[in-house]
C-alpha cells in the first residue's frame, strides 16, 4: 500500500497512473524526432497534449502527500489539475488532516482545459473527495485572483510559461513557512527563467532547492 494508506484510493491511483504512463509514452513519441520526422511546433504540441492524461509522477506524487501530511496543511493551491491525479493525493492529505487535527480543509485547483476539468471533477466524486476540491476552470490569472484564506501548501504543475504568473498571484497568500513544489526545474531550467527570477528575489522571502527527483522537483520555502 501507498503512503495514502487507503485501499480504495490506491486501486483508483493505480489506474490513472498506469493510464498516464499509456499517454506519455505517446507524447514521447510525438515529441521525439527519431521517431516522428515532422518536428511539432510549440502549438502543434500544445495541441496534442490538450487531451492528454499525463499525471504527476507517482513517486513525486506521494512526496507532496507526506509534505502535506507533516505540514498539517488544510489549505493547498494546485496550479494545473489535468485530470486530477495530484489533486487526489493533496485532498487525500488534507482528508487526513482535518480528520485527526480538526477544522475545515481545501484544495483549490485550476485548470484550463474544459475537457480536462470535466474528467478530473469524475475522477474526484469516485475518489470520494470531492467536498475537499474547489476545482477553478479557466485561465489561472483569473481563477486564481480570489484567494481568501492563507495557503499552506502549492504544487506547481502547468505549462511552463504560466508559473511566473501563477506564483505572482499565489504569493501574498502564503503563510509563513508555505511550501511551493514545481516539477521538472531540472530539466526545463532555462525556460523556468523567469520562475527562478521570482522565487531568488530576496523580496519575495522564498529559500529554494532541487530535488534530484527525474526531471527535478522544486522545493521552495517561503521564509
Amino acid at each position: 500500500m501507498s503512503v495514502v494508506g487507503d485501499q480504495y484510493l490506491q486501486d483508483l491511483l493505480d489506474v490513472l497512473h498506469a493510464k498516464s504512463d499509456e499517454q506519455a509514452a505517446l507524447i514521447r513519441a510525438f515529441e521525439d524526432p527519431d521517431t516522428n520526422e515532422h518536428a511539432p511546433s510549440v502549438v502543434e504540441i500544445r495541441a496534442f497534449r490538450s487531451d492528454k492524461l499525463v499525471a504527476l509522477d507517482r513517486d513525486k506524487a506521494e512526496f507532496c502527500y507526506q509534505l502535506c501530511r507533516a505540514k498539517k496543511a488544510s489549505t493547498i493551491i494546485e496550479v494545473g489539475t489535468s485530470y486530477g491525479v495530484s489533486t487526489i493525493y493533496l485532498a487525500a492529505a488534507v482528508r487526513d488532516n482535518v480528520s485527526l487535527f480538526g477544522g475545515e480543509g481545501v484544495v483549490i485547483g485550476t485548470e484550463y482545459e474544459p475537457n480536462k476539468a470535466a474528467a478530473a471533477r469524475a475522477n474526484f466524486a469516485q475518489a470520494g473527495l470531492g467536498r475537499f476540491i474547489n476545482l477553478r476552470e479557466g485561465d489561472l490569472r483569473e481563477t486564481l485572483k480570489q484567494i481568501d484564506r492563507p495557503i499552506d501548501f502549492v504544487l506547481m504543475d502547468v505549462w511552463i510559461a504560466m508559473a511566473r504568473p501563477a506564483i505572482e498571484l499565489i504569493a501574498p497568500h502564503l503563510s509563513d513557512g508555505a511550501v511551493v513544489v514545481c516539477d521538472n526545474t531540472k530539466d526545463h531550467r532555462a525556460s523556468y527563467a523567469d520562475y527562478f527570477a521570482f522565487l531568488n528575489d530576496p523580496v519575495n522571502g522564498f529559500t529554494t532547492m532541487t530535488l534530484p527527483f527525474q526531471g527535478g522537483l522544486e522545493l521552495s520555502v517561503r521564509c
